[in-house]
């Protein structure tokens, strides 16, 4: 982990933080720190700074922490992706995480499997979003949300969500070229595997998307959501 994500619950003080568990074991056995030594560290929903290791033993990590800087900016983006297969979910989720994501909202599509909405996997996200913030010494936990039926999302919650954004849906067949660099808030939608049906896209043009592609490629959801962000932004 590049940062230590504090939580609440860590603080034995002001400025004093008290660590078990897998941030113990990964300060012990990845970071190899000794007492005296600072980490990158940063409060959850906060800022980031430097923790002094004061204590570090099987048991526990305690360190005093200095908070003195913002964590990066978020990305002026709202994705809405169809829901992945089950094996390449946390992978997404991690990911969408350290690329400054701050809105997640899962959605039901034609090509995604029933099966997949009653895997154990999505009780487990919230980990998969802190693995993404640690990677890229980012605070801000992203909020996730599961919508199962398209249709009703598309019409009646969607147009409200994009309202005063660019509108863009990912789209293998699509005429016009993902464009690059934009400077404005962007709310995008990634399909599954094979993409949306055709039926999709349109309802999706209805409301004011516009159908973009990445070239000649048909790319995996996971490269597919790297690429497309670092593209746009």
């Amino acid at each position: 982990m590049n940062l230590i994500l504090l939580f609440d619950d860590d603080f034995t003080g002001d400025a004093r933080v008290r660590l078990t568990g897998r941030r113990l074991e990964h300060v012990r056995g990845v970071h190899r720190a000794a007492i005296g030594d600072e980490l990158t560290v940063g409060r959850a929903g906060g800022r980031v700074g430097r923790g002094r290791v004061t204590r570090l033993d099987a048991e526990a990590l305690e360190m005093e922490v200095a908070l003195d800087r913002e964590p990066p900016a978020p990305l002026p983006l709202t994705l809405v992706l169809a829901l992945p297969r089950p094996k390449v979910l946390n992978r997404v989720v991690a990911s969408v995480a350290s690329l400054g994501v701050k809105r997640l909202v899962l959605v039901n599509a034609w090509r995604v499997e029933k099966s997949y909405w009653k895997s154990p996997k999505l009780e487990g996200l919230r980990e998969q979003l802190i693995l993404g913030l640690e990677q890229a010494k980012d605070t801000v936990l992203p909020s996730i949300e599961l919508r199962r039926l398209f249709r009703p999302f598309v019409e009646d919650e969607l147009p409200s969500l994009a309202r005063g954004t660019r509108a863009l849906v990912a789209h293998p067949g699509a005429a016009v070229e993902c464009p690059r660099a934009l400077d404005e808030p962007v709310t995008l939608a990634i399909g599954p595997e094979g993409g949306f049906i055709a039926e999709e896209v349109a309802s999706l043009e209805r409301i004011g998307f516009t159908p973009v592609h990445l070239g000649a490629r048909v790319l995996r959801v996971e490269t597919a959501v790297a690429a497309i962000i670092g593209r746009i932004f």
